[in-house]
């Protein structure tokens, strides 16, 4: 299943911090993205643990959630769909139209060289 673009945010806190409560969720998405009601977090969250995405772990007072699946694994899941859907699954025409509209620092080029280099090992 398919996470929308809220529940995506909500993902992301916990893979970047970890295992967490509804309440430091809710805090960080209104630190970091938008002005979000801890009721709504709330509902948001039971609802992805009762589709599976999260997991609840109710063994303490306060429930903590994790992330359902690993962060590169969900990543995966959503990039191939999107690959497939906008670009007949080529791979090289997402990174042609990547590099055509986006600038790409010598870091970034340099990062993606030394990645090229290992794939072709």
């Amino acid at each position: 299943m398919e996470p929308t673009k809220s529940e995506l945010e909500i993902l992301q806190v916990l893979w970047q911090h970890g295992p967490s409560t509804v309440r430091f969720v809710n805090d960080t998405l209104n630190e970091e993205k938008r002005a979000v009601q801890y009721s709504s977090t709330l509902k948001l969250m039971q609802i992805m643990a009762e589709k599976g995405i999260l997991v609840r772990d109710e063994s303490q007072m306060k429930h903590v959630y994790s992330p359902a699946e690993a962060e590169d694994k969900t990543k995966k899941v959503l990039l191939d769909r999107f690959v497939d859907a906008m670009y007949q699954g080529s791979a090289s025409s997402l990174v042609m139209q990547l590099f055509g509209s986006k600038s790409t620092s010598k870091e970034e080029l340099d990062e993606i060289k030394e990645f090229l280099k290992k794939l072709d090992q």
